[in-house]
């Protein structure tokens, strides 16, 4: 029985999402005034560089689990490899956009403080999750936010972290990355392009000797030139 209803009912499933796909790829995205995304080190690719573009949602667990072993795989290899990282607030993690936001705001201000502030979501992400708010209202987990961030970064960019908040062009630039994602096929964090190929298991994460399995022949080419 269970069977059957499978079958009657998947392909009208397929045709709904199709239906939405086609009505998403011929909506209008504006184009950004720059290429989405944080340069870990604010270290853009040389012509040989081997690029790792990672979408992370910052209060999702896998992506905290994947941050490690991909840092300790690009400190390994130094310049040899680049990384950006994209925000892909997933929708069924409450405060996702809300914390992928304040990273956009960050990075606005201070590029070198990115990633320590990513580091600090990663690390107390409880804080943010949906049963932790969930009695609370989006305008009082906001102002928790920010103050998560000043107290993070510092306490000289008090201003402008509540500004950025309120500034509607943080909130496009997030939902810009969001974008990006989709057009690149992203549903799932952590999602990982190496060279512009998707790595497989997205959702997933990788360890250390995983990374390494994948970047040793890819940087020993690099070398061989």
């Amino acid at each position: 029985m269970q069977l059957q209803n499978h079958l009657i009912f998947k392909p009208p499933f397929l045709l709904f999402c199709f239906l939405i796909y086609i009505g998403c790829a011929k909506a209008q995205v504006s184009i950004p005034p720059k290429p989405d995304g944080f340069w870990y080190h604010n270290r853009a690719p040389n012509p040989d560089s081997v690029v790792i573009e990672a979408f992370f949602d910052p209060v999702c667990p896998d992506s905290r689990d994947s941050w490690k072993p991909l840092k300790e795989a690009i400190q390994n290899y130094g310049s040899s490899i680049a990384l950006v990282v994209h925000t892909f607030p997933l929708p069924y993690h409450d405060n996702a956009f809300l914390a992928s936001r304040a990273l956009h705001i960050v990075d606005k201000l201070n590029v070198s403080v990115t990633y320590h502030l990513l580091e600090a979501f990663f690390g107390q992400q409880e804080k943010f999750y949906g049963r932790a708010t969930s009695n609370l209202t989006r305008a009082f987990v906001q102002e928790e936010i920010a103050k998560f961030v000043v107290d993070t970064v510092g306490r000289s960019y008090s201003p402008e972290i509540f500004g950025g908040f309120r500034d509607v062009n943080s909130d496009h630039a997030t939902r810009i990355s969001f974008k990006y994602g989709g057009l690149r096929g992203v549903y799932a964090t952590p999602t990982f392009f190496v060279n512009g190929f998707p790595l497989p298991d997205a959702g997933s994460a990788l360890d250390y000797n995983g990374w390494l399995r994948i970047l040793d022949p890819l940087v020993n080419k690099q070398g061989s030139h």
